[in-house]
């Protein structure tokens, strides 16, 4: 067997070699960045895929900083705002879901992909905001969150003279 060649037991039970295959680039700029800096700049230590230090069903999330008030995004396909649990102190924001089990169904399951459970996410906010005067809304698998910052944390912009 060549180098760089893998054996793999074929049906009847005889040995097929497989040519090496070469690494999957998804993301032309992180490779790019890789071959300039010599690591992975972009993506967490020793990751290949964008969210893998993520646990498995937290929800993606957008983080917008204006002016006046922070908005959160967070997809949450599935869950009914009855089993979103928020909750903010200082500037850590914590998201808990809990998605249904299917009542008892009827047969065996073939395949079972769909989630099922809680999971719990907490984002560091990038300023403090005032917790009393929180918004959140639920549309169509989107919890969008309006966190209205404190007067002391507000941006201030300063013209130059």
């Amino acid at each position: 067997m060549a180098q760089g060649e893998k054996a793999v037991a074929a049906p009847a039970g005889t040995l097929e070699r497989l040519p090496r295959a070469e690494p999957l680039v998804l993301d032309p700029m992180a490779h790019m960045m890789d071959d300039l800096f010599g690591r992975q700049v972009l993506r967490p230590a020793g990751s290949r895929r964008p969210f893998a230090g993520l646990p498995p069903l937290a929800p993606v999330v957008d983080v917008i900083e204006r002016d006046e008030e922070i908005i959160v995004r967070a997809a949450v396909p599935g869950v009914k705002k009855d089993d979103i649990d928020l909750s903010v102190s200082g500037t850590l924001l914590t998201i808990h879901c809990r998605m249904r089990e299917a009542a008892d169904e009827e047969g065996e399951f073939y395949r079972a992909e769909l989630p099922r459970g809680s999971y719990s996410r907490v984002l560091a906010l990038p300023a403090e905001v005032e917790e009393a005067k929180a918004k959140a809304t639920l549309r169509e698998g989107i919890l969008e969150l309006v966190l209205p910052k404190p007067h002391k944390s507000r941006r201030h912009r300063i013209k130059i003279a």
